[in-house]
């Protein structure tokens, strides 16, 4: 079958490709590895795990190289936008419920099993029985106190900064995506920067915190029911701005080499989604984990 040309009605159909079966070579020597090294091996697991990971990323540029060659060359019409803008709201979805699953183990440990434990409902008087004394308070590493003693991260410091940081962010895209669309490529340029610097301080600041929390808090992810939710929750939102900056940085590359025009930017919109997403998230990370 004959390619499709973006102004032809026919569904685009991709010619045949190697990149699935290098990503799916790259994802089970990866997770072979990292298997092994979480079941005691060292020497080969270590290989295999670095070695899917650079079979990974060498996917990434091949495979997403050869879709932004394919876009720039015309094949895409319509439909395919389309798809792409379907498969964007359905990862965006899915990552929603990534995330809807660690507020809810919080929301359930924090509401139901720690008051429990304490001894509410109409059940048997757990804290009698099994935890004598303990009082149902939050936070809390338990009735065993699992982890030792720790203390928590005030909200009003480098949580708000942070905070700042990503809201400013937001406005910042918004308006690199602004200048996309009337043609101002100096402008475009200047503000995805700009989005890009404050996701990377996010980072560091987020780092800063992680090694207060360890080395002076005693706040870690072995911190009982607290330290796991909370590393888990701002652990995985904080690799999702590293990958958020990074398909910035890739998009800012693309804009400098002009590869996209008023009209035709979706790979530029498809980004800015995830990283509104990326910010609202972390809005509710403050107001939930931080805060309350």
């Amino acid at each position: 079958m004959g390619q499709a040309t973006a102004s032809s009605n026919a569904y685009y159909v991709p010619h045949a490709s190697v990149w699935p079966i290098v990503g799916s070579v790259a994802l089970f020597l990866l997770m072979s590895g990292a298997a092994t090294l979480l079941n005691g091996g060292s020497g080969m697991g270590l290989l295999k795990f670095w070695l899917g990971f650079a079979i990974l990323i060498f996917m990434f540029f091949g495979w997403f190289g050869a879709v932004i060659k394919e876009s720039l060359q015309g094949l895409y019409n319509s439909q395919v936008d389309v798809s792409f803008r379907m498969g964007m709201v359905w990862f965006i979805f899915s990552e929603v419920m990534f995330f809807a699953a660690f507020f809810g183990a919080l929301y359930y440990a924090r509401i139901f099993s720690i008051p429990w434990l304490g001894g509410e409902g109409d059940g048997f008087a757990t804290n009698q029985l099994l935890h004598q004394g303990y009082e149902a308070a939050w936070p809390t590493n338990g009735p065993d106190n699992v982890g030792g003693f720790f203390e928590t991260i005030p909200a009003w410091g480098i949580p708000l900064l942070n905070t700042l940081l990503l809201l400013t962010s937001g406005l910042t895209i918004t308006l690199a995506h602004w200048a996309l669309k009337v043609g101002q490529r100096g402008a475009l340029i200047f503000w995805m920067s700009a989005t890009i610097v404050l996701g990377i301080i996010f980072l560091y600041w987020q780092a800063y915190e992680y090694v207060h929390a360890y080395q002076d808090l005693g706040l870690t992810l072995g911190s009982g029911i607290y330290g796991s939710t909370f590393f888990m929750l701002t652990g995985f939102h904080g690799l999702h701005v590293t990958l958020g900056t990074i398909m910035l940085i890739v998009i800012l590359f693309r804009c400098m080499a002009g590869h996209f025009t008023k009209e035709n930017h979706f790979a530029f919109e498809a980004v800015a989604w995830y990283w509104h997403f990326v910010d609202v998230v972390w809005l509710g990370l403050f107001v939930f984990v931080y805060v309350l």
